[in-house]
């Protein structure tokens, strides 16, 4: 264990690739080696990328890659897969298309599935970008799926979001999902090039003056909304410099410790649930006669099933 966490902390990528997979899979060696890890950690800049599936989401975080890798940045990627339906492994998708950086040591790029996720993103995802931060990565980025809670959880686990919209399908502003854009610190048009990109990025700013109360706009940050092309290259500087411009912002207002509140209070509260959660898998196989004779109570009208509830939890204490 000393030798994992001393090999992550010089850099060693080999010993990062193994603490990554033991955290990954809730191994007690990789949370041991956590312990030893999380007083490094607090360095790095997480910064969450969300938006719609085919998005240009992945397009989008390569450009930034190069952008910070020519400032000499170190950058890990942690790449939210989707779930294979029958195996649960992750397609590997982000990896297949980022394999310009595969030689570079400054680079580091970790696909995860998104299956076995207790408390949804929060639990293996933060372990993984405290590892990231521990071994000396200047920047974190966390691309999500786009589906489903993914989308706007990953508002808790970032202390910068920025949420993805792609021109040409149809009226975009109709396709967000509620609190999709209150949950995007900066909101980023991507493939600049159609016609569309300028429509949608104009009927964004004006969306802002809708959703958010005019003092809240006036007080705080100024979401920006910025479009990119992967073609052209046009916008990955103004992103960056977003995200940099958002620090900032957070650092001078005192926001940060509201965010890095957030953030511990979610992956706290993830392993409370999950803990809970195999604690009642357990209940549920290995005392089955209770737990049915419980249900049986709830169906008959004998039982509250909050009060069904409560006997199970005090059970599981």
């Amino acid at each position: 264990m000393p030798g994992l966490s001393a090999g992550v902390l010089e850099g060693d990528p080999r010993a990062l690739a193994r603490v990554l997979t033991l955290l990954e899979n809730g191994d007690d060696l990789g949370l041991q080696v956590m312990d030893r890890l999380f007083p490094h950690t607090g360095n790095a800049w997480i910064t969450g990328i969300t938006g719609p599936p085919g998005g240009g989401k992945s397009t989008l975080v390569n450009e930034l890659i190069r952008h910070y890798r020519s400032q000499r940045l170190r950058v890990a990627v942690i790449a939210i897969d989707p779930s294979s339906p029958i195996t649960g492994g992750a397609t590997l998708g982000d990896r297949i298309r980022m394999t310009e950086w595969h030689d570079d040591a400054g680079v580091f790029i970790r696909s995860m599935a998104s299956r076995r996720f207790g408390g949804g993103l929060a639990q293996n995802t933060l372990a993984v970008a405290h590892a990231f931060d521990a071994a000396g990565f200047d920047h974190i980025l966390i691309e999500t799926v786009g589906t489903g809670q993914d989308e706007v959880a990953i508002a808790s686990l970032a202390l910068t979001t920025v949420l993805v919209q792609v021109p040409g399908t149809g009226d975009g502003v109709q396709t967000l999902k509620a609190g999709s854009l209150e949950i995007g610190d900066i909101l980023v048009v991507t493939k600049a090039d159609r016609p569309e990109a300028n429509e949608l990025a104009r009927d964004l700013r004006r969306l802002k003056t809708l959703v958010f109360d005019p003092h809240e706009l006036a007080e705080g940050w100024q979401q920006p909304v910025v479009k990119t092309s992967a073609l052209s290259g046009e916008g990955i500087t103004e992103l960056a410099t977003a995200i940099a411009n958002h620090r900032a912002w957070l650092q001078e207002s005192g926001e940060i410790e509201t965010r890095r509140i957030a953030i511990a209070s979610t992956e706290i509260s993830s392993r409370v649930e999950s803990a809970l959660r195999a604690r009642m898998l357990d209940f549920r196989d290995n005392r089955n006669g209770d737990l049915h004779r419980l249900v049986e109570d709830v169906v008959s009208r004998r039982l509250a099933a909050h009060r069904a509830a409560e006997r199970i939890l005090h059970e599981l204490r």
